[in-house]
């Protein structure tokens, strides 16, 4: 009686611990969302020359809700605020939460959170600082890659907590799609250097910064070799899981259309504002697919070294056994 006691407390316990992961696995994933769209939001704000709406920080006009000022232009960099700030509270709230059930949950989420949370803090700085130093190009570019350097760890949190079922069939694809994610990401400073530089303009129309545009076209070659590679290793790879290879063709899909928008706008001279915008969306979201695939495949090749690891240590106790 005592031991049917026990295991249905031990259930009900892991029921509770299941769905507290599943509620800040949730809100992570909507944090994730806020911030790509966030992210969008920021861009429209630099190619529409919003940056400067609001005059001054945090307030606009001096206003939660500046009616009488309220065009467009400001409504960009108002609105831009407004999400920022709900994706703040959201990361205090799941700081919070970690902490507070941090008995339930793996170990390593609090800490994460926490570290979320720095970034966002450090990055409501940047913002705050686009304005104030009037958006000094180095600011304006450490804000964006604050940004998408946040936007990461949401997705390695939300993907660590994602039910997923190793198959062990990995074999090189971490290692690649980390090296891809990487050269991604380094190739996204380089773009935001370019818009915060306005360097297309500029060298179309004064011959001035032409060394920053042609680093960031020629700085394409190497994160398109590398994501090309994962998706032929992964077309290659037999019995790989079902959600690392939907990964990889969405990669490559998010690669091919990054590249055609792009050529688009540079031709375009960035005169074609949603173009742009779009550019950059579909850059993060490469990213991001890039980061899932690789935080997925990390823990194939985790589960499959556990299992192994297993095995082998089952084997041992048998063989011992055996010569007693």
């Amino acid at each position: 009686m005592s031991q049917f006691v026990l295991e249905q407390q031990s259930g009900v316990a892991t029921t509770q611990q299941q769905s507290q992961k599943d509620k800040i696995r949730r809100l992570v994933w909507k944090m994730a969302i806020a911030t790509l769209i966030l992210m969008a939001i920021g861009s429209a704000t630099r190619v529409m020359n919003a940056g400067l709406a609001c005059p001054d920080w945090p307030l606009c006009y001096g206003e939660l809700v500046p009616t009488k000022q309220m065009n467009f232009q400001v409504f960009l960099e108002w609105f831009h605020r407004l999400d920022a700030s709900l994706i703040g509270f959201s990361a205090i709230f799941l700081v919070g939460t970690s902490w507070w059930n941090r008995r339930s949950l793996p170990k390593w989420l609090p800490w994460a959170s926490t570290f979320a949370l720095f970034l966002i803090v450090f990055q409501g700085i940047l913002g705050g600082l686009t304005v104030t130093q009037l958006l000094r190009f180095d600011i304006v570019t450490a804000h964006l890659g604050t940004a998408l350097f946040f936007f990461i760890t949401l997705l390695v949190i939300g993907t660590a907590l994602t039910p997923y079922k190793a198959t062990g069939q990995g074999g090189k694809l971490p290692a690649i799609s980390l090296i891809a994610s990487v050269l991604v990401y380094l190739q996204s400073l380089l773009g935001a250097l370019v818009g915060s530089r306005w360097a297309v303009h500029q060298c179309f129309g004064g011959n001035q910064l032409c060394t920053v545009m042609y680093t960031h076209i020629f700085g394409l070659l190497p994160p398109t070799i590398a994501t090309l590679a994962l998706v032929f290793v992964s077309w290659r790879t037999p019995a790989l899981h079902p959600a690392l290879r939907n990964l990889a063709n969405i990669a490559g899909g998010l690669l091919i259309l990054q590249i055609i928008l792009g050529f688009a706008t540079f031709r375009l001279h960035l005169q074609v504002e949603p173009l742009t915008v779009t550019h950059q969306l579909i850059g993060a979201s490469l990213l991001g697919a890039l980061v899932v695939f690789t935080v997925l495949a990390i823990r194939d090749w985790m589960d499959t070294r556990s299992i192994s690891g297993y095995n082998q240590e089952l084997n041992s106790s048998a063989t011992s056994d055996v010569s007693c």
